[in-house]
């Protein structure tokens, strides 16, 4: 009994040693995800979550396929889930969407100051990387809020579709109306987008006030979780100054928005400001000439929102047009802000390249905006994010194009919609061959982690500093 025990001892430490020293926190946080992975595919298989006559319908790679689009919330599928899983099994789809979408590391710690353990410095190095932010201090504070903010727009808004499901007639039960009004909530505010009915949200197209609180639940989950900890300080400040000025007490110090969260919010609303107006440019005289005007504009602008992240559609994909199936391509490799439930290059990525084009043209060797200068490694990440990130997946379109007999545009919105976690497809994911579908999942994994952390995946924690330089000599460019 105690040669067991020194050798668990031994065991232990040498393992504690080998995180700690030989294991990067991106490669431990990816290990995470993988073993989620896992453990849903377990869960998948489970008698308890499936239909009776389910088995014998899907292959094991077709739930493992299931299993990575959870858990990068990603929303694409080869299979009906509705034919597949009974209700427990999407009331499990949900808890996932919150692993997959909030993070491992997030949910984990949340349930840490819950119970009030301690959060040892590894632990808030891990949230820092899974989280993608740059520094340690106030993170699990940002942890506390965001979950909060997050769960509270889920629970409000569950309640709040399922009481409008009833009495608008759209389900007949309170059972079902509060099943799909809770399920639509979690999944707007996740940005998964899985269709758990067959018809994803299209019966709802007409109902312009619904799309409308859609659209918002989205850009919630989609903006940024700094932002809204930002704008949640920011309502905290005006209430102390209102009753500064009611004690007619001396003003505190003035609130400033981060630089973070004033180029997420300006390239969040170019882009859905953009994307409404070019859609509606494109589908007005096609798709959307039966709308009235009002409506015309709330499909647009739906549209613009959900190819970012969400996934959700009230029309069939291959009814659009390619321009603006293309255009969605685009909006969906983009993708959301960081250290958000989505997916892509991230609306920073696109931001700093803008600025640094902008900056280029006029002849500044800085980038300067908002009185705050862009750093040189945020502009370097942000290029080398975005070349590969756009290699990679017009790679993968030319690869497909020679494994799969689909429309190029179908295979271009897959690839896109697969990087993005986005979720839209023109219906041919059950079609792909294997090797296309490895592809797809693959995708998927890389636009949930990043593809900055996909490259710094295979970096050693120990980098060795060369201690010196190079002459520099210039070449010819252009």
């Amino acid at each position: 009994m105690d040669s067991l025990q020194r050798f668990y001892e031994v065991f232990s430490r040498r393992a504690r040693y080998f995180v700690t020293n030989k294991i990067s926190s991106i490669q431990i946080i990816v290990s995470y995800y993988i073993l989620m992975t896992i453990f849903s595919l377990i869960l998948f298989h489970l008698p308890f979550f499936r239909e009776a006559d389910s088995y014998g319908q899907v292959t094991f790679m077709d739930l493992l396929f299931m299993a990575i689009s959870t858990v990068s919330v990603t929303g694409l599928t080869t299979f009906d889930i509705n034919s597949v899983f009974n209700d427990r099994g999407v009331v499990l789809l949900e808890i996932l969407f919150q692993i997959g979408g909030l993070g491992v590391m997030m949910i984990s710690t949340f349930f840490f100051i819950i119970s009030r353990r301690r959060i040892t410095l590894k632990q808030r190095q891990l949230i820092m990387t899974d989280m993608n932010q740059p520094r340690l201090s106030g993170i699990v504070r940002l942890i506390r809020t965001t979950f909060t903010i997050i769960l509270a727009f889920q629970g409000i808004f569950g309640v709040f579709f399922s009481l409008y499901f009833k009495f608008q007639g759209y389900y007949d039960s309170w059972r079902d109306a509060i099943f799909y009004g809770f399920y639509q909530a979690v999944s707007a505010v996740t940005n998964s987008g899985f269709d758990v009915t067959g018809d994803s949200i299209m019966p709802l197209s007409h109902d312009y006030f619904f799309l409308f609180w859609i659209i918002f639940l989205i850009f919630i989950g989609g903006i940024g979780f700094p932002v809204l900890m930002d704008f949640r300080e920011w309502l905290k400040y005006r209430k102390q100054c209102h009753l500064r000025k009611k004690a007619k007490q001396k003003a505190g110090l003035p609130f400033r928005f981060s630089l973070f969260t004033k180029v997420a919010v300006l390239a969040f609303v170019i882009l859905f400001v953009g994307g409404t107006v070019i859609i509606w440019l494109l589908e007005k005289d096609h798709l959307f000439r039966n709308l009235s005007d009002f409506g015309t504009w709330m499909n647009s602008a739906f549209y613009s929102m959900t190819t970012r992240n969400a996934g959700l559609q009230i029309h069939n994909l291959n009814d659009f047009q390619v321009t603006t199936l293309i255009l969605f391509s685009l909006l969906m490799f983009i993708g959301c802000s960081p250290s958000s439930v989505g997916g892509g290059i991230r609306t920073t990525t696109l931001a700093i390249i803008g600025l640094y084009l902008y900056s280029f043209l006029k002849g500044e060797a800085k980038i300067n905006i908002f009185g705050r200068r862009i750093s040189d490694d945020d502009v370097r990440k942000s290029v080398v994010v975005f070349m590969l990130s756009l290699g990679m997946c017009f790679f993968c379109v030319i690869f497909l194009t020679a494994t799969e007999e689909e429309p190029l545009i179908a295979i271009i919105v897959e690839v896109c919609s697969a990087f993005g976690t986005t979720g839209l497809s023109l219906g041919i994911t059950a079609d792909l061959s294997g090797i296309g579908q490895a592809v797809i999942a693959a995708l998927m994994f890389i636009g949930r982690i990043g593809m900055l952390y996909t490259l710094l995946l295979f970096v050693p924690k120990e980098t060795q500093d060369l201690g010196y330089e190079y002459p520099t000599e210039q070449i010819i460019i252009g």
